[in-house]
Order: C-alpha cells, then sequence, then structure tokens
C-alpha cells in the first residue's frame, strides 16, 4: 500500500466518526460550531500523528505485558505538550473545549491506531496512517460543526449570515445525534456505489 493510499484510506474508508464510530464523545460534545469541530479534530491529529510515529519507533523494544501502559504514558506526553501549547497560544480555544482536551488521552481513536496500526508497521506508514485518520477525524468534525452551527445560529465559524435566531435543538445534545446519524447514512450509502 502507497503512503497515499494509507493517507486517503484513514480520510475514507476508515473514517473514525462515521465508518468505525469511534470518538463519540468529543464528537458529539465540541460540534456546536464549525471553529470547536475544527479545533478539536486538528488537536486529535496532533497527537495522532506524533504518538502514531514515537509508538512504532520503541513498539520492538516494548514487552507484551506492559505495551498498553507504555502507549498510554506516550500519548498522555503528547496530549500533555499539547495542552501547554495551546494555553501558550490559543488559550480561547483551549478554555472552550476544555476538559476534552485532557480526555485525548483515553480517545479509543488514538489508542486503536497505536494498538492496531501503529506497534505492527514503521515509523514512516505509522505517520501515514496517523495523519490520514486524523484528517478524517477532523475533517468530519469539522462538517458536523458547520452543519450545527449554520441550523442552530445561523452562522458559519462565527460569521452570521442569517438574522434571528436559528434552531435551538442543533446547538443541543439532540441535534448533534440528528447530524450525525444523517451523515453516517449518507457517508455510508456513499461508500457503498
Amino acid at each position: 500500500m502507497t503512503k497515499l493510499q494509507l493517507i486517503t484510506k484513514g480520510l475514507v474508508k476508515d473514517n473514525p466518526t462515521f465508518v468505525l464510530v469511534l470518538g463519540m464523545c468529543p464528537t458529539l460534545a465540541t460540534t456546536t460550531s464549525a471553529i470547536n469541530g475544527l479545533s478539536m479534530g486538528l488537536a486529535t491529529l496532533f497527537v495522532l500523528f506524533l504518538s502514531n510515529m514515537a509508538i512504532s519507533a520503541i513498539a520492538p523494544a516494548v514487552p507484551d505485558k506492559v505495551h498498553i501502559p507504555v502507549y498510554i504514558v506516550v500519548i498522555a506526553t503528547f496530549v500533555t505538550l499539547l495542552q501547554f501549547l495551546m494555553q501558550a497560544y490559543v488559550p480561547g480555544i483551549y478554555n472552550t473545549l476544555g476538559l476534552f482536551i485532557p480526555l485525548i488521552v483515553v480517545n479509543c481513536i488514538i489508542l486503536g491506531r497505536a494498538e492496531a496500526f501503529a506497534a505492527r508497521n514503521g515509523v514512516i506508514d505509522s505517520a501515514c496512517d496517523g495523519l490520514g485518520v486524523g484528517l478524517g477525524f477532523t475533517a468530519s468534525l469539522t462538517i458536523i460543526g458547520m452543519i450545527r452551527e449554520i441550523l442552530g445560529s445561523g452562522s458559519i465559524f462565527g460569521w452570521k449570515f442569517i438574522s434571528g435566531d436559528g434552531m435551538l435543538a442543533f446547538v443541543m445534545a439532540p441535534g448533534a445525534f440528528l447530524v450525525l446519524g444523517y451523515l453516517m447514512v449518507l457517508f455510508n450509502k456513499y461508500l457503498k456505489k
């Protein structure tokens, strides 16, 4: 499999949100707006990309009995680095995403890719896999956030283009489930063509 195929596989065939149905907690909770979805996706991409490379490099030296705790420590290190960077350079987004940044440590997308791919493949292939899956997650969160923001408040990326109030349900939890459900149906219908 070529490097480009690894990346596009994570975008479409192994899309964590619409196909694998992983990472639902941040997907439903942080996509109240397009900027929140994009920010959470990019944060996850950062950790996934770097942790995949690091885990791929150290996997041969890690004994089977302790590989999960070691992977979690590696992932937690990159999440801590991400927290420091976000607090320093984008404190507003960091405060908006709040608890969901530290929860990246236990995000099943990150640990799942570490276990299923990075531990069994080379560093470059693992980087491509992390990039593809991370971009797929970022795209799906951004799309969900855009739809919820347009329908819920009549704006996109904070730019208000519809006067008046939107449909409040789309800013709340029921809207997240509705948008996610319909997008999953459309995405999977597209894949079956």
